[in-house]
């Protein structure tokens, strides 16, 4: 039986051999990890609140808390109208730290007030996200970042701040220590509009 292709599966595989064909160092990362499996996750500000209550947390411990979190709502799915009702006392019951609470009622209202509308993503460009979420508290640019690729799906964003990124590149395009923002972009200039996928194979091929 034929499996059933679909657009973003199709555009991975179209964005794979573009990078193969353009930069012999992305071609052997990619011989090393094989197909792309990047997969986007739309539930936007479940995502989000995901990324504020792990931030500085080992992954089990945020999983937990997280888990914790989302069971003080109904089929544990939060809401931005029913976190902007929960008291911050409430929501510290689940692990949360007064300040992460408060993160989360701030991005709660955000989406609430229309400060962030979800709506008009797809005709923002990037940079007009990232300004919209890095104004909430709790959100930076990586965070941000990691939204585009991994939420909206989009494909041409480089996050060079993000250390397993730098360390990919440090070891497969040969520096002795990790490279600077610009010699990153610089590198990752070939790879447009493909850049997040050949971020993923970056982060894929530290395994």
């Amino acid at each position: 039986m034929r499996r059933k292709t679909t657009p973003s599966s199709s555009r991975h595989r179209h964005a794979t051999r573009y990078l193969q064909t353009i930069d012999p160092v992305m071609r052997r990362i990619i011989a090393r990890v094989g197909p792309c499996t990047l997969k986007a996750y739309p539930r936007y500000f479940v995502t989000l609140c995901d990324s504020i209550v792990s931030q500085q947390l080992s992954g089990r411990v945020a999983e937990v808390i997280f888990e914790r979190f989302a069971g003080l709502y109904p089929r544990r799915r939060p809401t931005p109208q029913a976190v902007v009702r929960t008291p911050i006392l409430r929501l510290r019951t689940a692990g949360l730290s007064g300040q992460k609470a408060r993160y989360l009622k701030e991005l709660a209202m955000g989406f609430t007030s229309g400060k962030i509308r979800p709506h008009r993503f797809s005709r923002q460009s990037n940079d007009d996200i990232i300004e919209t979420l890095t104004a909430i508290h709790g959100i930076g640019r990586w965070t941000a970042e990691m939204f585009l690729m991994f939420s909206l799906n989009r494909l041409d964003v480089l996050p060079v701040d993000d250390l397993g990124i730098q360390k990919a590149i440090r070891r497969w395009y040969g520096f002795r220590q990790l490279p600077a923002a610009a010699t990153m972009r610089k590198i990752g200039r070939p790879w447009h509009p493909y850049e997040t996928i050949a971020s993923w194979y970056l982060w894929r091929s530290l395994r």
